[in-house]
Formats: C-alpha cells, structure tokens, sequence
C-alpha cells in the first residue's frame, strides 16, 4: 500500500535547469551557449523580434480591425439597474437622475460623453433622468411609468472650435471696417 507521503516522481521525470557559465567541465562554461562576441552575445540588447533583416512576421502578417477615433464613450446604464438600485435605497426617485447620481449609485462607469440609457429589464417607479442619450425602448418604458427623459445636448468640440473661429474672424472684419 503506497502512502501519500511517500509518493515520488519516477527517475528522470524532472530535470533541473542548466547552470550555465560554471567552469568549462559543466560544458556550459566559458561562454554559457552565446558563443561569440555580436549582438547576442550580450545582455539585454538581442532585439526581440528581429529576423536577420528579413521581415518579421508581426510585420509580415495583415493589418486587422478599425479603431475610431471620433467614437463616443457613453456609460450604458439599463432600466433594470435603475429599479435595483431604487428599491435598494441607492437611488432616490423623487430627484433626478444624472450621470452624478449614477456614478454615486455605482451603475455608470466610465462614460466621459455621458450616459446612454437602455431598455432592458422593467421600471416600475417614476424617474425622470437628465442623460445624453436614450434607446426608444428605454424612452417607452419610462414615460409609461409617468416619467421622462430629458437628452443633453452635446455639443462637439470641433463645433465648438468652429463657432469659435467664426467669431474672431467676423469680430477682426468688424475692426476693420471702423
């Protein structure tokens, strides 16, 4: 009867590492397997991912996938999670839910162009919420329960800019003509 305390691993089924550089009879020694001199041969410079001057294959293999630039970071709250945290005493109904009173309640996160509101799940309590976008779905239910939904008009930053520009110029041509 084999003991559990005397379980061992059979004769050559682990092997210890290489101890490399440790005299020349260990046949690592001298120059531990780097051969000699070059690039290679020494620490922290051999270039990861360097094919002898032939192409490297993260070079070689096709580009994939498209990342827009201009696309908006909403935070997607459901109208689920709302009811959760209403009848958890996370949110009060009678007030209106923003972006802040979603971060408090810890159901937005992120979101740096706003909450966008979602339909799914079921909203009993009245709510009115003031955010920056709202599915139709989300918008139905709410205004079923007695509530509403107030959208945030955002304006870009390249709009801004615009209008912006747009005044100077027109202020400079006002200048001009006095």
């Amino acid at each position: 009867m084999t003991k559990l305390n005397e379980l061992i691993d059979n004769a050559g089924a682990r092997k210890g590492r290489m101890r490399v550089g440790r005299g020349i009879g260990s046949g690592k020694g001298k120059t531990a397997g780097r051969g000699q001199k070059g690039a290679k041969a020494r620490s922290g410079v051999s270039i990861n991912g360097f094919e002898g001057g032939q192409m490297p294959l993260h070079m070689r293999l096709p580009k994939r996938g498209f990342n827009n630039i201009f696309a908006k970071d909403y935070a997607i709250v459901n109208l689920g999670e709302v009811q959760k945290a209403i009848d958890a005493g996370k949110l009060d109904a009678a007030a209106t839910v923003d972006h802040a009173a979603l971060k408090a309640a810890s159901l937005a996160r992120g979101g740096k162009d706003g909450v966008r509101l979602l339909g799914k799940g079921e909203l009993t309590a009245k709510v009115s919420f003031l955010v920056a976008g709202a599915s139709k779905g989300a918008l139905e239910a709410v205004e079923k329960t007695g509530g509403k939904v107030e959208l945030i008009e955002v304006v870009p930053a390249a709009e801004k800019a615009k209008a912006k520009k747009g005044t100077a110029i027109a202020a400079k041509k006002a200048a001009a003509k006095a």
